[in-house]
């Protein structure tokens, strides 16, 4: 059983603030800034470029991947962390799409997370005229998971609602048609139980810096399942997915399994960070998480029709269709977002109308919730959220 007093004392959160923005930014561990500075100090500092052998720089991508993988059911050795979420997507599409060699569309939703559609976009015009991103209405993908689509690439849990899509039945579905399938689980991993390996899902990817709380910029992670794992050619070839990076071959020649969706040099200083958070999350159960965000999202919604009547529900009422977040619909939302970050409850907006809240349980607690309620209703009853500072739209909303 997963003790959320444990977790929550294991994160150095404001005095005064109810964080309910994990959901973008995960909050700081403790142990992180005594981790990054010993590695900095005594691993860079003493041991300088050696310490990709002592102190085992070179293994942390594989490393945290396993750890991750827990987490969303992959198997040992098929998940690896490093680049950015946009260059995973990049690679599992690109790769995906060279599998199926006879078909040319990418299907996709209008509930996917803006840039892997601007990264498919991209991949497709590289790759010439007659291949065609086809995006459809969420509720729409199935019927249009057709014999012609290469590639379904899907963000299994919307970044706006939090409304999730059914992975296990969409990719049997798409496995029927013989499409192959790449799932987005930036807002899913630490999130919701992910069971990739039960799914038999063909590539997932996901950022660490939401609800695995890896930091700003924290590395993402991709997963190829086993039976593709050393078929699947990656389009960014980059020495460290060599099989033998330090012979310098001119030759590429693929790694084998996941370590080929390796690109660059992995960022250590970033990775010390999320290895701090993994600690924390390898003391918790992904159904004891699942449990208690269902309670907090459901005390959450309770509490906000009660007291803030203007506000309009934007996420699925049933709670096994939704994510750890909770979206409210309002014409003026981001003044009010605005006006509740100023008074110590913080969430995030998205245009054009929608308020977002997550729920951690690993340091959010139901004390919590019911004072960022109470403040809500303040700030919507006073009409709080009314003022010019309130208005002015800043660069990160």
């Amino acid at each position: 059983m997963t003790d959320f007093a444990a977790t929550k004392a294991m994160f150095d959160l404001p005095k005064g603030v109810i964080y309910l923005d994990g959901n973008s930014l995960g909050p700081l561990p403790r142990a992180a800034g005594a981790r990054v500075k010993d590695m900095m100090e005594q691993e860079w500092g003493q041991m300088l470029i050696t310490g990709w052998n002592k102190a085992g720089w070179m293994g942390l991508p594989t490393g945290l991947g396993d750890r991750i993988g827990r987490l969303i059911g992959a198997a040992p050795g098929t998940v690896v962390t490093g680049d950015t979420l946009s260059i995973k997507v990049y690679q599992a599409v690109a790769s995906a799409l060279e599998l199926r060699p006879d078909r040319k569309v990418v299907l996709s939703d209008s509930g996917n997370f803006p840039s892997d559609l601007y990264m498919v976009d991209g991949l497709l015009r590289s790759l010439g005229s007659d291949y065609e991103l086809r995006v459809v209405a969420p509720e729409d993908v199935a019927a249009h998971i057709t014999d012609d689509v290469a590639v379904l690439m899907l963000t299994e849990v919307d970044y706006r609602s939090g409304r999730i899509h059914d992975m296990k039945t969409l990719t049997e579905l798409a496995h029927t048609n013989g499409t192959l399938t790449v799932w987005d689980l930036a807002h899913s991993a630490g999130a919701i139980p992910v069971d990739l390996s039960g799914c038999n899902a063909d590539f997932a990817v996901g950022c660490t810096y939401k609800y695995l709380n890896g930091g700003p910029g924290a590395p993402a992670f991709i997963y190829v399942a086993p039976h593709l794992a050393d078929r699947a050619r990656p389009a960014l070839s980059g020495w460290l997915g060599h099989e033998t990076p330090f012979a310098f071959d001119l030759e590429y020649r693929p790694g084998g399994g996941v370590e080929r969706m390796r690109v660059g040099t992995p960022p250590i200083i970033q990775m010390t960070a999320l290895s701090a958070a993994m600690d924390i999350w390898d003391m918790a159960e992904m159904s004891d998480v699942r449990a208690k965000s269902i309670d907090l999202t459901e005390l959450f919604i309770a509490r906000v029709e009660a007291t803030c009547p203007d506000l309009q529900l934007a996420s699925p009422r049933d709670p096994a269709q939704r994510g750890s977040q909770v979206s409210f619909r309002f014409a003026e939302g981001y003044a009010v977002m605005q006006a509740l970050i100023a008074h110590g409850v913080i969430g995030d907006f998205r245009a054009p109308e929608i308020m977002r809240f997550g729920f951690t349980p690993l340091y959010i607690d139901a004390q919590d919730v019911e004072r960022a309620v109470d403040i809500l209703a303040d700030v919507m009853r006073d009409r709080v959220w009314d003022a010019p500072e309130y208005m002015v739209r800043q660069r990160v909303t």
